[in-house]
């Protein structure tokens, strides 16, 4: 089959960022299909620039964006890459199948415009549960706007083919819409064991970032936004300021860096470190040098859901995880015994938890094992990516 692939924040290895569209991709074009990426970037020269990665065609359209817009600038980027994508969409020829990935939610509107003007069918992705999301964080306020928004999302899962969401609460939210359990598969985020691995630190990597060689180092990666709860981490590492063997190390990007290098400066914590923002090699060395990886979220019960690129690469990395999340992370690094929960907006608590943890090594190398055999048995890529095909397959597109 020709596919089309949409999928707004579209990234390859070489690029900082999520990769599971890329992988997926990759399996189907080894299964035969031929794929093409429609996605976005505020950093190209000209309106659309085309290249080939790795056997991909990717279409890129110039769109304003970063995490620092306000909500309403926020909409008006994704309109624009909505429209945009439509037209660029609808250019191409003798498209089989479309597969739309949010989010944002607008990724449904050039699938859904497939459809009824081309007659292609389209497989949903949920990554997210828009407009939920926006609505329990106080994003979406206007009555309108959410009565128009949570219409929208109805009508993009009642016209998929088939629904991919990537969380047990993303699949329980889709089907509480209406749609038929039948129609729904949950596959989430993947691990990917041949990019995170445990192996010896890079020590030299250590002394270069001014990090001390024996301290317990505690590592956030990825976004750095609202959702992410990076208040409490900083809380947290305020009340672990004296214990000089505890570091704290963020790299990402995000609405939320400029707090942390302020909180850095004013509250004088030597402890923590914001590093910046790394492609996939670099982030697994840093990765590798830390005790511990953070899943945290901010306390709203929708961001229960989420199924983050964090989690699976840490558990790749066999890492024992710190989540603070009470849903299916918390049952996950509970059930495997590959981390532990620590009660959201409490700070005493992670404060209290880290220190037990540090002071448990056999504790945590056991966590570890239990992080990487999960990654290994259940999660990485080459099974979750032949599920992901597979799911494509059974539709039984005739081109």
């Amino acid at each position: 089959m020709k596919i089309l692939y949409l999928h707004q924040y579209f990234k390859t290895p070489h690029t900082p960022g999520g990769t599971r569209s890329y992988w997926n991709s990759l399996e189907l074009m080894k299964n035969g299909h031929e794929i093409t990426v429609i996605r976005y970037s505020p950093f190209i020269d000209k309106s659309m620039e085309q290249e080939v990665v790795d056997g991909i065609k990717i279409i890129t359209l110039r769109v304003q964006y970063s995490q620092s817009m306000g909500v309403w600038q926020r909409l008006n980027s994704f309109v624009n890459f909505m429209f945009r994508s439509t037209i660029v969409a609808l250019k191409q020829k003798e498209v089989d199948f479309v597969i739309a990935t949010s989010t944002p939610l607008t990724i449904g509107f050039p699938a859904l415009v497939l459809k009824k003007f081309r007659k292609i069918p389209y497989l949903f992705e949920v990554r997210d549960l828009w407009p939920e999301v926006p609505i329990q964080m106080g994003g979406l306020k206007n009555k309108m706007v959410i009565k128009i928004a949570l219409w929208f999302e109805k009508t993009i899962y009642k016209n998929a083919s088939h629904i991919i969401a990537l969380s047990p609460g993303m699949e329980e939210g889709v089907i509480k819409t209406g749609i038929d359990a039948s129609k729904v598969d949950m596959i989430p985020n993947m691990s990917k064991i041949d990019k995170f691995w445990p192996r010896e630190p890079n020590m030299d990597l250590v002394h270069q970032l001014n990090l001390k060689p024996n301290s317990f180092k505690i590592i956030y990666f990825g976004a750095l936004g609202q959702a992410n709860a990076i208040e409490f981490i900083l809380d947290t590492a305020f009340l672990l300021k004296e214990h000089e063997d505890v570091e704290f190390i963020f790299i990402g990007n995000g609405s939320k860096q400029s707090l942390i290098e302020e909180r850095i400066k004013s509250q004088e914590l030597s402890n923590v470190h914001f590093l910046g923002i790394f492609n996939m090699e670099k982030t697994s060395e840093l990765v590798n040098i830390c005790d511990v990886s953070l899943v945290t979220f901010s306390n709203i019960p929708i961001l229960a859901t989420n199924s983050p690129n964090k989690l699976f690469d840490s558990l790749s990395a066999g890492k024992p995880l710190i989540v603070n999340s009470n849903g299916w992370t918390k049952d996950l690094v509970e059930d495997h015994k590959c981390g532990i929960y620590v009660e959201p907006d409490q700070p005493e608590d992670f404060k209290e938890k880290v220190l037990e943890l540090k002071e448990s090594p056999e504790l945590l190398k056991e966590m570890g094992v239990n992080s990487r055999k999960l990654a290994m048995e259940k999660y990485d890529k080459s099974i979750l990516c032949k599920q992901f095909a597979d799911v494509v397959e059974s539709l039984d597109i005739t081109p």
